[in-house]
């Protein structure tokens, strides 16, 4: 069974053994019609339930909350997309360093990286930045660089521990950048966020000429 604590004095956190539970949770609290929920934010074993103190107190939400099937039991399915992302790996200036600490060549990071459907577990650190999981084995455990980079390029692919992401802004770094993606994957002036927890991401690979050309492009 889940955990429900406060978060604060306008949410409830509810806590998961599985990933996979909590998507689904998020997914059968979005679809449920519970009174006074302001937004459902989910984020790898956990998911943040707010909630408007003018309709709704804490402890008749939770009942609420403790009510929705989970799990086995419920019949909604997490909310789940597969988005497809290019990326140019010729553009990843940590390529060379991942395939020595992982003992692969470049190529077969390439290929193991771009094979493997990743799931958006969190998004955080910047706006639109997805935490991907996870590599596959061979590429786990290549740890972040000694010192983060001051600028990140806009589109970037990284990955360190056993995750992957996009840097969506300009923004500083320490993860080992293996490519780029030319699509835009934030536009925070007009609200545009692709991607959201629960979806599926695959990587693409392209080439520079194709990257120069799809540049600017949005998440179709």
């Amino acid at each position: 069974m889940p955990t429900f604590t406060p978060m604060g004095d306008q949410a409830v956190l509810v806590r998961f053994e599985r990933e996979a539970d909590a998507l689904q949770f998020a997914a059968s609290v979005r679809s449920s019609s519970i009174p006074g929920i302001v937004d459902v934010v989910p984020a790898y074993f956990a998911v943040a339930v707010f909630y408007d103190l003018n309709s709704v107190r804490y402890a008749t939400l939770v009942l609420q909350l403790q009510a929705l099937p989970i799990g086995a039991g419920s019949e909604v399915a997490a909310e789940s997309r597969l988005r497809v992302i290019p990326c140019c790996y010729e553009l990843g200036p940590d390529l060379e360093r991942i395939a020595s600490h992982t003992g692969l060549t470049q190529p077969e990071v390439i290929r193991l990286h771009s094979e493997t459907i990743y799931t958006v577990y969190a998004i955080g650190f910047s706006p639109g930045f997805p935490y991907l999981g996870y590599l596959h084995e061979k590429l786990c455990g290549v740890p972040r660089l000694p010192s983060p980079r001051l600028r990140v390029e806009p589109g970037s692919v990284g990955l360190t521990g056993r995750q992957t992401g996009i840097y969506p802004l300009e923004r500083p770094g320490g993860w080992n950048l293996l490519g780029r993606t030319p699509l835009t994957m934030v536009d925070v002036a007009d609200g545009y966020f692709p991607l959201r927890a629960g979806d599926r991401v695959q990587f693409v690979p392209i080439d520079r000429a194709e990257f120069e050309r799809r540049k600017g492009q949005r998440l179709e």
